[in-house]
């Protein structure tokens, strides 16, 4: 992170969906506003702003994250993904072609913190049981209702 031209601005660079980025950023912007009003990657959506509802999530590191509860100078140095940047060209993650074949989500509103928290869980081994995964997406809320088709999505690419 550098000091801008005035002291209250910050350059920071970080990797966004694996391309490297420098943000010159104002006093405490959040990585949701970061993402969304200067990056134009608005998949991350603003809920609650208090860290209640995950419709928030990214992954910063691999690790779930609430972007509206983390100030964006904090993610300098470090890589973010976004459900932008989940699919591989027009080839749609597993995950995501999970949660399209269970009829995982509804509004859709919530589905992209609930596949990146998915793929998270999934990557971090607890997805082993339906108990383990409830417990692992209790921070992602979904007020149409979809969390049996989410779960059996999650269990689909968690089996062997």
């Amino acid at each position: 992170m550098t000091a801008g031209p005035a002291s209250s601005r910050l350059d920071v660079d970080l990797r966004v969906n694996g391309e490297p980025r420098r943000v010159p950023l104002g006093a405490a912007v959040t990585l949701l506003d970061l993402l969304r009003d200067q990056l134009g990657l608005t998949g991350a959506k603003r809920g609650c702003d208090r860290g209640e509802c995950g419709a928030c999530t990214v992954l910063i590191d691999g690790q779930p994250a609430l972007s509206c509860l983390t100030l964006a100078d904090g993610v300098d140095g470090r890589e973010v993904v976004t459900i932008e940047g989940l699919a591989r060209g027009d080839e749609l993650h597993p995950m995501q072609r999970a949660f399209l074949a269970h009829d995982a989500l509804q509004c859709g509103f919530c589905t992209p913190g609930q596949i990146l928290a998915a793929v998270a869980c999934v990557e971090a081994g607890a997805a082993g049981t339906d108990e383990s995964i409830r417990q692992w997406m209790s921070g992602n809320l979904c007020r149409c209702a979809a969390h049996p088709q989410m779960l059996a999505a999650i269990r689909s690419i968690a089996a062997p």
